[in-house]
């Protein structure tokens, strides 16, 4: 069930009151959105949470553990002072799980300005992370890295029509490898690392093709390399060293999410708050169909351009 945090003498605010329209091209104030914060828990998407909370946001907590979701909605609200923090939980590793989180927020919401995608699985214990399945039988990695937020955005879609112009940022990272199409679920010689760096190119390459789709729709999409190795709890389980804050990280997924320099800016890859090049294969159009009709067979959805999903 999602849940929120309301005043007494706050108007029925479940999203559908008070909903201003934006100008034309030209984002809400921060205070003003509802915003979606996938993974926000722990690391960088409880940072960001906290940011978008500081800044008076409606903030939609989703994290995968129940009580750990409230302790940090009572830590942020406490923290911040705001009330209109939401919490919405489902496990990324099961693909009913998304559908159902997208049906609630859908049930609670009459528009979403701005869906953050942060939960993601780490390459793990390095060397010799072993092969894991998700619920679905997909490599973890990929389902819960690519597959959750490529339904849930899918999903999602009809509420970001619904407050132009909306955003949707991807949280990916500068390690990218290319995808096998002859062997996507790493069946044969598995590593950890590579899978981990193929789900994130994969991000960058639905960020692409969705930010096509939905070009004249008052969406724009873009995703963003927060910083290298945070220091978090997924970099620290896999590497012997840190080289940035969560500080940064959050300063560099703020200004792709809110910063109105960006306004009409979509399709773009950045690394902290630079545009720059992504992996090679994001740029090839063959390679970003396969994966996008891949991705709509393995996850249930009508494969069709554009899809408007529900």
């Amino acid at each position: 069930m999602l849940i929120a945090m309301r005043e007494r003498e706050e108007s029925p605010s479940d999203g559908r009151a008070e909903r201003r329209p934006g100008k034309e091209g030209i984002m809400r104030p921060v205070s003003q959105q509802t915003v979606l914060i996938t993974g926000a828990t722990s690391g960088l998407g409880r940072a960001v949470a906290r940011a978008l909370a500081d800044e008076g946001a409606r903030v939609i907590l989703h994290g995968r553990d129940r009580r750990k979701l409230q302790a940090v909605r009572q830590e942020i609200h406490a923290e911040s002072g705001n009330r209109r923090l939401e919490m919405v939980v489902a496990d990324f590793a099961s693909l009913a799980e998304v559908r159902r989180m997208a049906e609630e927020i859908r049930g609670a919401h009459s528009g979403l300005d701005l869906l953050i995608t942060d939960a993601g699985v780490g390459p793990g214990r390095m060397p010799g992370t072993r092969r894991e399945l998700s619920r679905d039988g997909y490599e973890l990695r990929f389902a819960v890295n690519h597959l959750a937020p490529f339904l849930l955005t899918e999903l999602l879609l009809p509420l970001l029509r619904e407050t132009p112009p909306s955003r949707v940022v991807n949280v990916t990272s500068a390690g990218q490898e290319a995808i096998d199409f002859g062997d996507v679920m790493l069946e044969r010689g598995y590593d950890g690392k590579r899978a981990y760096h193929q789900s994130k190119l994969a991000q960058v390459m639905f960020t692409f093709d969705l930010a096509e789709r939905v070009r004249d729709e008052g969406i724009t999409v873009n995703c963003v390399h927060p910083a290298s190795l945070l220091n978090t709890k997924m970099v620290t389980e896999s590497y012997d060293r840190v080289l940035s804050s969560i500080e940064d990280g959050v300063r560099s997924v703020m200004v792709v999410a809110t910063s109105p320099d960006l306004d009409g800016i979509t399709g773009r890859y950045f690394d902290q708050t630079r545009e720059a090049r992504a992996h090679r294969q994001a740029y090839d159009p063959a390679a970003r169909e396969m994966l996008w009709h891949l991705s709509e067979r393995l996850v249930g959805l009508p494969s069709e351009p554009g899809v408007k999903a529900g």
